[in-house]
């Protein structure tokens, strides 16, 4: 049987029994509205594909024949033209790629160099290509300017599996800086929840501990509106000091650093099918069930003497994590125990949110 991996709600108690682990960092889970990657994107033209490049792909003809045009060798009219047109048709190791880059969330500057990703349109395999200048612009439809160029030598990271995707390190030049705005006119900065932490009363419980903190009271001004202000369960609206107004960097570092005392999310159940690993959240519980499985019969949460799990008598539930320490005690095999879990969830008895990967 493989490695049944189960990180329970006794793990997480025994965390949060040592102060230095149970408190987060602000960093840890939230982010700076503003603070967001941009993608850039463009169409390009790869060479060098020895004979895996488009075959008779008329948007790859013609991208040819502009590139012609651009370096002084336009494609005429008459018969001489004709004849150019019909041997662009036939070219075998040239490819038109979608090109992407991706300027990461603190910006950038004009003149640095990132990571861009070539994925082809037509052709069967990119190995051993070249991508050949390659403007860039903006993730908006319809807006043309240029953002970045991109060039150089592909890299696939497995010409097997994926012949048709590629990489060029260091491969985009930006030609705009990317300075992110954080801050709005008034002096106010959103702080945005993960995913993972998303919920209303984190989302409370953090405004409160900025108001609570006396680093960042109020002085002198009773009875004004409170420094911040949950807006939602992802979003907390925060009032930037007047005194570091002309210093918000220094604000918002002392703001982050700032330490919250445990966070609450949903009961989760995360199973990765592929590594057959179960994670179960520590308030995760399952109702009164009998589950026959193979050549297993369990009660689970039973009110009768003999029960195979405890039942919690003020709750008339149990902790799934103790049906799955007596399933793997009797050595049923992982497979086994997730099928059984997502049966509970088909039911109706799994009281928490179960996450397939």
């Amino acid at each position: 049987m493989r490695l049944l991996t189960i990180l329970s709600a006794l793990l997480l108690s025994l965390a949060l029994s040592s102060a230095a682990m149970a408190q987060l960092q602000l960093r840890d889970i939230v982010r700076i509205k503003g603070q967001e990657e941009n993608t850039l994107q463009g169409l390009g033209l790869v060479v060098g594909l020895n004979g895996n490049g488009d075959k008779d792909f008329s948007p790859t003809s013609r991208a040819l024949a502009t590139l012609m045009k651009h370096l002084g060798s336009p494609v005429g009219q008459g018969p001489r033209g004709e004849q150019m047109w019909n041997e662009l048709k036939e070219a075998k190791n040239v490819a038109l790629v979608f090109v992407t880059a991706t300027v990461p969330a603190t910006g950038a500057r004009q003149g640095d160099k990132i990571d861009c990703q070539i994925s082809a349109i037509g052709a069967k395999s990119l190995e051993g290509g070249f991508l050949l200048p390659t403007a860039l612009v903006g993730p908006q439809p319809g807006n043309e300017r240029v953002y970045a160029f991109a060039q150089g030598a592909l890299h696939l990271e497995n010409a097997t599996k994926a012949p048709r995707f590629a990489k060029i390190k260091q491969g985009c030049r930006l030609e705009e800086n990317f300075f992110n705005v954080y801050m709005t006119a008034d002096g106010k900065i959103t702080l945005v929840l993960d995913t993972n932490h998303a919920g209303f009363q984190n989302a409370q419980d953090i405004a409160e501990m900025i108001n609570d903190s006396q680093r960042y009271s109020k002085a002198g001004t009773t009875g004004s509106p409170p420094l911040a202000k949950a807006l939602d369960a992802v979003n907390i609206m925060v009032e930037i000091l007047p005194q570091y107004r002309d210093d918000p960097v220094a604000f918002l570092s002392e703001l982050l650093s700032q330490r919250f005392v445990g966070t609450k999310t949903e009961a989760r159940v995360v199973i990765n099918e592929r590594a057959e690993s179960v994670i179960i959240g520590a308030d995760v519980e399952i109702g009164a069930v009998a589950i026959t499985h193979k050549n297993l019969v369990i009660e689970a949460g039973a009110a009768e003497a003999g029960k195979f799990i405890p039942l919690d008598p003020a709750k008339r539930s149990t902790k799934l994590q103790s049906l799955v320490d007596a399933l793997s005690a009797v050595k049923v095999p992982t497979r086994d125990i997730i099928d059984i879990i997502k049966g509970l969830d088909r039911n109706g008895k799994l009281y928490g949110k179960l996450i397939v990967e």
